[in-house]
Parts: C-alpha cells; sequence; structure tokens
C-alpha cells in the first residue's frame, strides 16, 4: 500500500489484461494505488474496459523481447498472467520461450519483482505423469523464479468466479444433468478458491519483502471432491439434489468432448481442465498468510465463493469471463477494410432495411443481439450451425453474451468476437466458429438520403482454399431466410421498441 497518496505509487505492468484475471486484477491494482501499465497485442481490445483511462496501455507480445523490454521501463512489479490454455500443439514450447523473454527482461530492466499465477500441482505425482497444460505451468513457474528476479508464484486449482471457465462448467453441469454419468474424476478431491481471494493474494504478493522469492499455494477452507462441488452448487440454486454415476471409462479425452457438448467451455479448453482433475489437487501449506494476512472469514468458504458467484451471473454484473481473451491469432487475422482483397477473394451478401424508428432505437436492437435475445432469424439455423461447431471442437453458441445490454470491444458473443464499435453506428463482429476462411458480420445504424432511419448489413466471407469457395456457395441459397430475415426482423424490432433488457443496479462486493 502506498503511505503517502501525494506521490506516484509503484508501476505494475500487467500481462493478460483482456483475460479473466487480467481484467479484474487492474481495478483492484488502482483501488490499491498502484500504476499501472497494460501490455497487450491488441491494445484497442481495452479500449471499452471501464478503468483503461486510469492505465498505460502498451502494444507489445509476451513472445517479443523487444516489446517486453519497452514496456518493462520504470516497472516495479510484473504480473504474467498469460498462458497457452487451449492452444493446441506447441504451446508448451510457446509458453517456455514467453516466460524466458519475460524473466530475462524484467531482470535486465532492474524490475523488483514478478508475481505469477500458475495451476497447483498434486504432490507425490512424477511431474511426466501430470497433463501438459499443468505440466507447462509449473515450467513457466521454475523459470520466472530462475529468472533472477525475486518472483512469487501462486498456484491455484479451481477458480470460482462469475465467469470463471471452472464455475461455468461445474454450473452447467449441474443445471443441465439431473442425472448424469460422469466421469471418474468427479471423485478427485480438490481444494477450490474464490476469485476475490486469488485477486486479494496477487495484489498482496506485490509488497512482499525482495528476500522472498518462491511459490505458494493458495486455496479456500475446503477441500471437497468435485462431486460435492456440483451438489452444493445445486443445493445453493435450489436444484434438487443431482444423481451422478461415475464410470471409470471416461478418459479426459472423452471428458472434453462431453463437457463441450453440456456447457459453453470449448472442447479446446474443457480438457486441460479435466486432464488437471485426475490427481487430487491440495495445498500442501498457506504460507501465503505472512506477506497477505487473511481477514476474518477470509478465503472464502466454497460455499459463499458459489453464492457470491452465481449472485453475480443472475444480477448480469460478470466483469469478465474465461472467453474475454481472443483466441490465439486472432488478433493479427486481417480485418474486411484490409487492401489485400482485391480479385474477388471476399465474397460479401448485403442486405438494407428502412426502420421506421430513431436510429437510436435501432442501435439499442444491434447492441442488445445474441444470447438469450437471439439472432432475429431461423432459430433452427443458428442453432444447428452452433451444434455443428461444437461437435468439431469449437465454442458452438452458447458461451453467450457478457452483459445482456452493453457489448465492448473484444467481448465473445456467441460464436462471434465483437472486433469494433462505432456506439450508435456499427457493430462488427469476428466468427469464431470452425470455418474454411474468416468470416465477419456488420450491423449498421444510419440514415439514408431521405434523411430515413436505415439498417443496413452485410456478412463478409474471405475463403481458404477450394473448401472454403464450395462452403460459400453451398450455404448462399440459406443467405435469404438467414441474412434476409434478420434485416426484416431487427428493424421490426426496432419499430416496436425491443430490444435488450434494461441494465440492473450493480451489484456490490
Amino acid at each position: 500500500m502506498i503511505s503517502d497518496a501525494t506521490e506516484p505509487g509503484p508501476l505494475c505492468l500487467v500481462t493478460g489484461a483482456s483475460g479473466y484475471i487480467g481484467g479484474r486484477l487492474v481495478p483492484e491494482l488502482l483501488a490499491a494505488g498502484y500504476r499501472v501499465r497494460c501490455l497487450a497485442r491488441s491494445p484497442g481490445k481495452l479500449r471499452d474496459h471501464p478503468w483503461v483511462h486510469d492505465t498505460e496501455v502498451v502494444q507489445g507480445d509476451v513472445t517479443d523481447p523487444d516489446s517486453v523490454a519497452a514496456a518493462m521501463r520504470d516497472v516495479d512489479v510484473a504480473y504474467y498472467l498469460v498462458h497457452a490454455l487451449g492452444t493446441g500443439s506447441g504451446f508448451e514450447k510457446t509458453d517456455r520461450e514467453a516466460a524466458r523473454v519475460f524473466g530475462e527482461q524484467a531482470r535486465a530492466a532492474g524490475v523488483g519483482r514478478i508475481v505469477y499465477l500458475g495451476g497447483l500441482t498434486p504432490g507425490g505425482v512424477p511431474e511426466a505423469e501430470l497433463s501438459p497444460h499443468l505440466r507447462s505451468r509449473a515450467e513457466v513457474g521454475r523459470i520466472l523464479l530462475d529468472s533472477g528476479v525475486p518472483t512469487t508464484a501462486l498456484r491455484a486449482a479451481v477458480i470460482i468466479g462469475s465467469g470463471s471457465a471452472s464455475f461455468e462448467m461445474l454450473r452447467y453441469l449441474t443445471e443441465r444433468l439431473p442425472v448424469m454419468v460422469t466421469p471418474s474424476w468427479v471423485r478427485t478431491r480438490i481444494q477450490p478458491i474464490a476469485v476475490r481471494d486469488v485477486l486479494r493474494y496477487l495484489v498482496g504478493s506485490a509488497a512482499m519483502p525482495p528476500e522472498v522469492s518462491r511459490p505458494f499455494d493458495i486455496g479456500g477452507p475446503d477441500v471437497v471432491t468435485y462431486r460435492e462441488m456440483m451438489q452444493g452448487y445445486a443445493a445453493i440454486a435450489g436444484l434438487p439434489k443431482r444423481l451422478i454415476v461415475p464410470v471409470p471409462v471416461l478418459t479426459p479425452r472423452l471428458s472434453s468432448h462431453w463437457i463441450g457438448l453440456v456447457t459453453p467451455v470449448p472442447r479446446s479448453i474443457a480438457r486441460p481442465l479435466a486432464e488437471s482433475l485426475r490427481h487430487e489437487v491440495v495445498c500442501s501449506e498457506h504460507d501465503i498468510a505472512r506477506y497477505v494476512p487473511d481477514g476474518e472469514g477470509q478465503p472464502f468458504p466454497l460455499r459463499r465463493a458459489l453464492t457470491l458467484a452465481l449472485r453475480r451471473v443472475q444480477d448480469a454484473q460478470v466483469t469478465t469471463r474465461w472467453s474475454s481473451a481472443s483466441l490465439p491469432g486472432a488478433p493479427s487475422d486481417p480485418l474486411p477494410t484490409d487492401p489485400d482483397w482485391s480479385g474477388g477473394s471476399l465474397y460479401t451478401d448485403r442486405r438494407e432495411q428502412v426502420v421506421d424508428a430513431s436510429p437510436e432505437a435501432l442501435w439499442r436492437v444491434i447492441e442488445g443481439i445474441g444470447g438469450t435475445n437471439g439472432w432475429y432469424s431461423f432459430g433452427l439455423a443458428w442453432a444447428v450451425r452452433g451444434w455443428l461447431d461444437r461437435l468439431a471442437g469449437g465454442v458452438g453458441l452458447r458461451r453467450g453474451r457478457r452483459d445482456a445490454v452493453h457489448l465492448r470491444t473484444g467481448d465473445s458473443l456467441d460464436f462471434w468476437r465483437v472486433e469494433e464499435i462505432d456506439r450508435g453506428r456499427m457493430l462488427r463482429l469476428r466468427a469464431e466458429m470452425r470455418l474454411p476462411g474468416l468470416a465477419w458480420l456488420e450491423l449498421h445504424a444510419d440514415r439514408d438520403d431521405q434523411g430515413r432511419t436505415l439498417y443496413w448489413q452485410r456478412a463478409l466471407f474471405h475463403p481458404r482454399g477450394l473448401l472454403g469457395h464450395a462452403y460459400w456457395w453451398s450455404i448462399s441459397p440459406f443467405h435469404g431466410f438467414v441474412f434476409g430475415g434478420m434485416a426484416h426482423n431487427i428493424a421490426k424490432a426496432a419499430e416496436q421498441g425491443r430490444s435488450a433488457p434494461s441494465p440492473r443496479p450493480v451489484a456490490t462486493h
């Protein structure tokens, strides 16, 4: 904490600020009196966060030594909150190289401390038997601890908070399956921790004495099986007790398919989550309390953590979600406005409709699209496309929205990502479903030459290879139903004054 409020506080560098933890850590650091600099591959994706104007945002990538060196200048504490979860083969090498670059540049810049959030590894289990992702997280921690910079390596198991991948998986499995055949890992003991305690430990770690450089296990006070956690959630949510039948035949690979079909968490992320539950993950110490003391009722008991997370979801006050971070590679993908599309390589479907309503009324409908509000056309077609995407290992439609009313750049929206918002005028979405090419959907609130409100939209597709061209032409006969119906129904909704539900009061901590 800062003793003299008239002096500028220590400067913290936060990587992964667009992610689930990073997006919540930044305002906590600001509230504690720290100055914050965010390192982001695409700084524009942070621009709609309410705290962005109180921070410095610099462009860069943790694998690029030059950009990391520039970001480290004058930094007192550097937070390493990035990892390659769900990025496919080669992620271990990427994680290793990024951690090495980060540690080397932190040492060269004279950074006082590195703070890292990794995974809790099971005691007594040889590293070779760990899942690839847990093994990589442990390796990253070692690299940072060996960097020559005092390092706090926090190790957490299941993080419970509104919007976390672990909580979303637990919530959907419990709510949707009153009777379920489950993998044997539902009997594995785990020590979950509330996201509020994770943030408290992260902020407190910045002020650790320089002689402290070590890993710390962090967890809540309850050690439970995943099965007990599901039954606990059912009780809090007012659901009947679930009938859970564990079977040994569901491997982590099969489990990830099962989770992917039932929950919004895609297979690429579900698999490492399932793999991490194969072994018991229980804290072996609570030494963190020597340096970040626990207050009364801290860390939060599991029941309170689940209650708070569920309340946030019900009140539509989810500040960040597991899907907040972009899929790997997306930030460097081209835009539909790039000059690379000459020669007929960009297919376009444009629709427009005059609307007997104000542009403001039309924009409310546009910004409220997706999630429980739907896509205003041929619902069955959207549902089928979502299921096909899930079966192919994609994200499907069930990611929904972070907020029922407002969107911000970088938000996930079903199987789209909000790429650009010109508020009141234009919303551009980039497709994140499995496709043989790149796709966008733009929705505009405008006026025509006669001053009338005009809604127009365009779907754009850049095919990859012959399969991409074949894909576009195979679905083009349905565009009239899907995109034509969308334009008509969005205009009709604006005319009838229908839009997303009114925002609810902000829930307090």
